[in-house]
């Protein structure tokens, strides 16, 4: 089996691009992801790319060549890149392709998503009563877990000034404006506890990879970083995630923490190794729940861990260092792939005011999409 490495990366700036099409977007960062690399897209053997609400990934030859290579649409809510790297990295693994991209973009009204019930297998009853609005889901969701392991709601306006913190580096969120803890504690309240300021937006925006197998990364790049796991999971039978109608007596794991657990596994590395992660924030109370699914510390922990800055920039362990969602925004096909290119970046060296001080040497992402469905990497260099 061949080892994976990611020879180029490239991105269109996440918000809101008027006048650029989503289409354009993700033609964009695959030109950069190609510069990258040193290729042409003719060079390129296969795609996997997807997008939910832009249009379908494969007509993009028409900007990028028509050079009748096999170019697989992926649609899996905001697993989508991740699904779509998973895919791309299986491909060359199994030996049957060399070199070839991964492409994730989107571009989404202004408002809430606006998903039919009947499209989850759920009655109209769901939508009717508000739940389809995920913000209803994560308030409940984040108060059931606040309360079983006694951490303290102002937690997550602290999880909310990192993101806004480190987004102001990074000239590629859409959010570069600080904010402090206490003005987001203050910011009108949709979902108890969660207020404005605790939510990602839908935006717009694109990311694209570029994969090779490990023995040519040489005749691409200089800087290869390989990916040494990577895993996706969908719900089990009593875990509690988005879209469900109803609660189980017997409670199971997140996909979560199977996803993050077969990722450490594949790579031979522990969540104690990881030097810098890029985790799902959809919300604030994502981003506390998942940092220990992911296993990368224990239930409970994460409050005195936030507190004490371990999980900014310059801490012990720095997450969603680019601003995250709530920061960037959530084009929902290209979130997954964009955590991954921030983690090139950090484990390059080249991210700039963002970057991690050191040398990271371990980056690990996760994202999380309705309805309960998960997808991690594990990268090295």
């Amino acid at each position: 089996m061949s080892e994976v490495a990611i020879v180029g990366a490239g991105m269109h700036r996440f918000g809101r691009t008027k006048g650029v099409s989503g289409r354009a977007q993700a033609v964009h960062a695959a030109r950069e992801a190609l510069k990258d690399a040193g290729l042409s897209f003719s060079d390129v053997q296969f795609a996997f790319g997807g997008s939910h609400s832009a249009g379908d990934a494969d007509t993009l030859v028409s900007e990028l060549g028509l050079t009748g290579l096999p170019f697989i649409n992926v649609y899996n809510g905001c697993a989508t890149g991740g699904s779509a790297l998973i895919a791309a990295e299986a491909a060359i693994r199994s030996g049957q392709h060399d070199v070839g991209i991964v492409i994730g973009f989107d571009k989404h009204p202004r408002g809430a998503f606006d998903t039919d019930p009947a499209e989850h297998g759920i009655g109209s009853w769901y939508g009717e009563t508000g739940l389809m609005v995920t913000t209803q889901f994560f308030g409940m969701k984040i108060q059931r877990y606040l309360h079983e392991h006694d951490l303290g709601a102002g937690v997550l306006a602290k999880i909310a000034e990192k993101a806004f913190r480190n987004g102001a580096r990074n000239p590629m969120a859409w959010r570069r404006k600080e904010i402090s803890a206490e003005e987001i504690a203050a910011a009108p309240m949709i979902s108890h506890p969660l207020t404005q300021y605790m939510y990602c937006s839908p935006g717009e925006g694109a990311v694209a990879l570029v994969l090779s197998s490990a023995d040519r990364t040489r005749e691409y790049t200089s800087s290869p970083v390989f990916l040494k796991g990577a895993a996706f999971r969908s719900r089990r039978y009593g875990s509690f995630e988005v879209f469900a109608p109803w609660t189980a007596i017997d409670r199971a794991e997140s996909p979560t923490v199977e996803a993050s657990a077969a990722a450490f596994e594949a790579a031979g590395v522990a969540p104690s190794e990881v030097d810098v992660a890029q985790i799902q924030d959809t919300e604030s109370g994502a981003e506390l729940m998942h940092l220990a699914e992911t296993g990368l510390c224990a239930h409970g922990e994460q409050e005195k861990l936030i507190e004490d800055g371990e999980t900014a920039i310059g801490g012990r362990l720095p997450v969603n260092t680019d601003g995250g969602c709530l920061a960037n925004g959530e084009p929902i096909g290209a979130s997954g792939l964009r955590q991954v290119y921030e983690n090139v970046q950090q484990l390059r060296g080249t991210a700039g005011e963002h970057q991690v001080p050191g040398t990271p040497k371990v980056g690990f992402t996760h994202v999380y999409g309705a309805p309960g469905i998960s997808a991690c990497t594990v990268l090295t260099v």
